[in-house]
């Protein structure tokens, strides 16, 4: 027999990073926990302000939605997130249950020590990226094996592709461990749609060379070949700019590339711009399962993937074109130029939503619940 909790759920959701700071983990935070809210689940989101600059407490959704809690993090130039704030807060939470959102940075294995002295049951969903840096990714092997002793003491670990989902299995020898919650793509409905214009291509995502934008660029000569008025819209912000602009001078095509960033609260403004182009490319090193490219499917934009890490599965799934990592500018664009064509996409159905994805975790926590004799409670109204 369980033993509800008093009162609603409550759900401490601890991330490096929330909206409005740019990147996925920040995205499928800000879309799962207002709908969890939406549902009655009481959730506080603890997250960093590295800047200082942001509210320290933020209500988001108004009364029916949720906390944001904010803490300072060290060092300010670096993303290592080191914040004793944050895992004191949760420390002296009164959570139910700690839900840890990505496995990167010092926060996660903070916070998961602080639920374990505090015996609160937390779960793990990795969203695991890329880095620029090859030190980095040369050593995530041993980062993940050093957190194997925390992530074997979650109530559930949570990937959001099959290829994450098999890669911690294989890090932890415990096959099935992992559940599949994939992120979704959803959308607000744009008011009056653009109507997509065939030759505009999209590279999206933070301006970091892992995420390939420069093999969009390299690409586009070779695509002016096929569709003289091609141009490319590199949709983000970040480091590796002034590398961008520099290629496309070089190659000249810099007045067919622009470089812009659409706030990502802006989700009408978001949902425009993906309406309005012909396809849309993520040419990354890694991605476990993008948001920016589940967003692209949602508007019904034919999509062009590397060939590499969870992108493979959405190429393997009908759901995208995809080349392989290695391949020529020629090579890449041809494919660009396919989907233009004859582009492949998924029917609407069969892509998962933000609402498939909520649905997914609220199960995962009354699972989590359930061992320790409780289940999800929602409040009433």
């Amino acid at each position: 027999m369980t033993r509800p909790t008093r009162g609603a759920t409550r759900v401490g959701m601890v991330a490096a990073r929330c909206r409005p700071e740019i990147g996925g983990i920040e995205a499928h935070v800000g879309e799962v926990a207002g709908r969890l809210a939406g549902r009655g689940i009481e959730v506080e989101v603890l997250t960093t302000d590295r800047s200082g600059r942001l509210p320290r407490v933020e209500r988001v959704g108004g009364a029916g939605g949720y906390v944001v809690r904010r803490f300072r993090a060290w060092p300010r130039e670096r993303d290592w997130y080191l914040s004793p704030g944050l895992a004191w807060a949760v420390l002296r939470g009164r959570h139910d249950l700690v839900h840890v959102q990505g496995v990167h940075t010092l926060v996660p294995p903070l916070a998961m020590l602080a639920a374990l002295a505090r015996r609160a049951p937390y779960v793990l969903t990795f969203h695991t990226g890329g880095s620029s840096s090859a030190l980095r990714e040369r050593s995530r092997g041993l980062q993940f094996r050093l957190l194997a002793p925390l992530l074997r003491r979650a109530a559930t670990l949570v990937g959001v592709s099959v290829f994450e989902a098999r890669r911690f299995d294989d890090v932890l020898g415990e096959p099935g461990r992992v559940r599949l919650v994939r992120n979704g793509g959803t959308l607000p409905p744009v008011a009056s749609a653009p109507v997509p214009d065939p030759d505009l291509v999209l590279s999206v995502g933070r301006l970091e060379r892992y995420k390939g934008h420069h093999r969009a660029v390299a690409a586009l000569p070779h695509l002016l070949e096929r569709r003289p008025g091609a141009r490319l819209e590199i949709l983000g912000s970040g480091p590796y700019e002034p590398e961008l602009r520099a290629l496309a001078a070089e190659l000249g095509v810099a007045d067919r590339v622009t470089i812009r960033f659409v706030p990502p609260t802006d989700r009408a403004a978001m949902a425009a711009t993906l309406a309005g182009a012909g396809v849309v490319v993520l040419l990354s090193d890694y991605e476990a399962h993008p948001v920016a490219v589940m967003e692209a499917l949602a508007a019904g934009r034919p999509v062009v993937v590397s060939r590499t890490s969870g992108l493979t599965e959405l190429a393997e799934a009908g759901w995208a074109r995809a080349v392989e990592p290695d391949a020529d500018a020629a090579t890449t664009a041809a494919a660009i130029a396919a989907q233009l064509a004859d582009p492949v996409q998924p029917p609407a159905s069969a892509l998962p939503t933000w609402e498939d994805c909520v649905d997914g975790l609220v199960d995962v926590y009354d699972t989590a619940l359930a061992r320790e004799g409780r289940a999800v409670v929602v409040a009433a109204g």
